[in-house]
């Protein structure tokens, strides 16, 4: 008889009240080996989600695909394209033109912020950390 969503909700729940070692053995006598790790906030997310894709599915095939691939629509930034990203960095002022696969700077071609920023710097850097579209602490 499959769960219902009522008996799940009160499973994942119920993990709240364990411990470390509560969480393995739970792991343990539903899915075998628990992972090897130290954070029990960490195993009970881990397990309550095996829980409810167990019960409910997983990740469909096109979810599973997109992390492979560094998931969302392929870009580390939310810039669209048509977009013109400006720096001011060590005296000079940098533009640089989002295009719909990569970016633009000086007429030349870059296929991601990070490498216009090592264009500019000479140094491998965090391109949307340099552009200032993330936030220091985030990255």
């Amino acid at each position: 008889m499959t769960p219902t969503p009522v008996k799940v909700a009160e499973e994942v729940r119920a993990l709240e009240r364990l411990d470390l070692d509560g969480l393995r053995e739970a792991w343990r006598r539903r899915f075998g080996r628990p992972p090897q790790v130290r954070s029990v906030e960490l195993l009970r997310l881990s397990l309550a989600w095996r829980i409810q894709a167990e019960v409910f599915g997983g990740l469909s095939a096109a979810t599973r695909r997109r992390l492979r691939e560094g998931g969302g629509n392929g870009r580390s930034d939310n810039v669209s394209a048509g977009v013109r990203i400006t720096k001011q960095w060590r005296g000079e002022l940098y533009e640089i033109e989002r295009l719909e696969k990569g970016y633009r700077w000086k007429g030349s071609f870059y296929p991601s912020l990070s490498a216009v920023a090592k264009a500019i710097t000479g140094v491998k850097r965090n391109g949307p950390q340099f552009f200032g579209l993330r936030d220091e602490e985030a990255a």
